[in-house]
């Protein structure tokens, strides 16, 4: 049975929306040419390779942008969804801007990737500060978690998850990370590392899914930090075994 890593990238391989650590990098490109690895995220594809670099990128065998809805091979893409997000969800997002107790609007609030739409409160321009400011109001609040739950049940086509620091990825229902298992086989063993496993963060619909149809296994972590130690413990016990 062949092993596949999968990594989602903020908050697991990053910190949110910042660059990979320069000693992490080399020690995680190392790690890429033993082993098969993909990386799954609900950014696009020149955010990541911002993030991790060109050459970090390349060295994965797939990468799963955008939750899966945009899928590229180096610098070939293999597949795009194109769907549009419809109007009446466009407008209640507008209107969750509007209403929130948030003080600050940063702007791009509402950003169109390919197959889905990450929205913030916030805005994806806000500063590091500002960005402080609304992880701390919505683990008060759970702010996200109202907002996804109220998307959800409006739009029974429609899926909403909590992704990264100040957003929420939404898309097709279906549409969620747990869409890249269709290029897996039964023959293959996965272990997917990700910060946002649990109920309503964007990793969990792949972590249940890996489980339910027992495809492998998902490893929670809290920041990049530990991704780096659970990977040196690992490659340790594989040296361990191969000697």
């Amino acid at each position: 049975m062949k092993t596949k890593y999968v990594f989602d990238v903020d908050g697991t391989l990053t910190p949110s929306r910042g660059l990979i650590d320069p000693e992490f990098k080399a020690f995680f490109n190392a790690f890429c040419l033993f082993n098969d690895v993909y990386l799954v995220t609900g950014s696009d594809r020149d955010k990541t390779i911002e993030q991790v670099g060109e050459d970090t990128y390349n060295l994965c065998k797939r990468v799963y942008q955008c939750s899966g809805n945009d899928v590229w091979e180096r610098d070939v893409n293999i597949r795009t969804n194109g769907w549009i997000i419809p109007t009446e969800v466009h407008q209640l997002l507008r209107e969750f801007v509007r209403l929130s107790e948030f003080p600050i609007r940063a702007g791009n609030h509402i950003e169109e990737r390919p197959g889905m739409v990450n929205f913030s409160i916030v805005g994806r321009n806000a500063s590091l500060e500002q960005r402080a400011e609304y992880v701390a109001y919505d683990t008060r609040k759970k702010e996200r978690e109202v907002l996804a739950r109220i998307i959800t049940n409006e739009f029974p086509d429609i899926t909403a998850t909590v992704g990264g620091e100040t957003g929420i990825d939404i898309g097709q229902r279906g549409s969620d990370k747990s869409q890249i298992l269709k290029d897996f086989g039964k023959s293959n063993r996965i272990h997917f590392y990700g910060d946002a496993i649990f109920e309503g963060g964007n990793d969990y619909p792949l972590a249940q899914a890996l489980k339910k149809f027992q495809l492998g296994f998902s490893h929670r972590v809290t920041d990049w930090e530990d991704t780096f130690v659970k990977l040196e413990i690992l490659e340790s016990v594989q040296r361990e075994e191969f000697e």
